[in-house]
């Protein structure tokens, strides 16, 4: 198995990194740039947006050659559990979510359009046999129901796409909280025994991620896209439900929840607050300047040290969710606490060393941010 995890991860990398210098060249013919015409952008220059090109085909050519060899090698039986017509719902769903962010990369379309496509996409994916399965929560009086299991299928799929689209606002952003999170289900699925080919797939992805973020990390010379967080998070969203798929305790189910627990966060608290200021459903899809980094970047911190920060609070989660499953709630508990504390003592110092250093920084953003 770990000599097909290493292939996995070295062929997305090796290809994503390969790519993307072209996928610079190829967004900059196309008009396919971010521009810094708003209080939310955070560059100051025009910035190539077609780096998930680049992840998605890391991802492809590295998934592509694995299911290939491995069914020659009658190592992988991808009619058990219906996983072939699984990959092919999954793979249908990520083909018609790209086209429509990279025309939206390009030209630019409306939330509603990507949306609609987003909830086609999840529908896809359950009509052809993903779903969250046997959801049994007693002390909340649920009952798993073929029925509520689509709609949460859907919910859950739909949800984390669009968590990690809204997230990816800096450098390096959301290719780094998905490098985290694929790291922490990769060690989730390694010990819950999941099986073998959701392994493969978040071992793909977060090389391809890793391959791509040298050009993302701050100064970035190129931005993930839409294409990019959308693609992302619908795998993030589909391949843990792949990961749970022979396990459903409580902890199983929740783990994905919490190592993904900052976008999710940050799309939550999102909604509420647009419902709160725009007083309508409209207002839900309405772009603002008010998700987590922009208030770290208003409180002063700079690019880097929030995107930084924002990294650890991913990996506190992460581990946080690996230590419940391999030794219990009690150790895990302790560990945040622990790791709360130490936050809590060293807050005040670390402000203001982070003040004196803000003058020196290379990051260059929006005064009006």
């Amino acid at each position: 198995m770990w000599g097909d995890i290493i292939i996995a991860f070295s062929i997305a990398f090796m290809t994503a990194y390969m790519a993307t210098p072209y996928t610079i060249k190829i967004a900059k013919k196309l008009g396919a740039v971010d521009s810094p015409k708003d209080e939310r952008r955070i560059n100051v220059v025009e910035m190539p947006r077609l780096g998930g090109v680049a992840v998605l085909l890391g991802f492809i050519v590295s998934m592509f050659y694995l299911l290939v060899v491995l069914s020659i090698e009658d190592s992988i039986d991808l009619n058990k559990d219906y996983y072939l017509n699984k990959l092919i719902g999954f793979s249908i769903g990520g083909f018609i979510i790209s086209v429509v962010c990279f025309f939206d990369d390009i030209k630019g379309l409306p939330a509603v359009v990507k949306l609609i496509a987003q909830i086609i996409s999840a529908s896809i994916a359950v009509g052809f046999g993903i779903r969250i399965e046997n959801l049994n929560i007693p002390f909340l009086g649920i009952t798993s129901d073929k029925v509520l299991e689509i709609f949460i299928t859907i919910f859950w799929i739909v949800g984390i796409t669009n968590a990690m689209n809204l997230i990816d606002g800096l450098d390096g952003l959301s290719t780094g909280i998905s490098i985290i999170s694929c790291l922490s289900l990769l060690i989730i699925f390694s010990l819950n025994g999941s099986p073998i080919i959701s392994i493969l797939l978040i071992t793909a992805l977060g090389g391809a991620l890793v391959g791509f973020l040298p050009y993302n990390f701050n100064p970035a010379r190129t931005f993930i896209g839409d294409t990019g967080s959308n693609f992302v998070g619908y795998c993030l969203s589909i391949i843990s439900i792949f990961g749970i798929a022979k396990t459903y305790t409580a902890i199983v189910i929740v783990a994905p929840m919490i190592v993904l627990g900052l976008p999710i966060f940050d799309t939550i608290f999102a909604i509420f607050r647009r419902l709160k200021k725009g007083k309508s459903l409209k207002a839900i899809v309405e772009p603002d300047a008010g998700h987590l980094h922009h208030r770290m970047l208003k409180k002063g911190f700079t690019q880097k040290q929030a995107v930084l920060i924002l990294y650890g609070l991913s990996a506190i989660l992460g581990i946080f969710s690996i230590v419940w499953i391999e030794s219990g709630i009690w150790k895990a508990l302790s560990f945040a606490l622990i790791m709360i504390m130490i936050i809590l003592m060293g807050y005040k110092e670390f402000f203001k060393q982070r003040m004196l250093s803000k003058p020196n920084d290379e990051s260059k953003i929006d005064k009006d941010d």
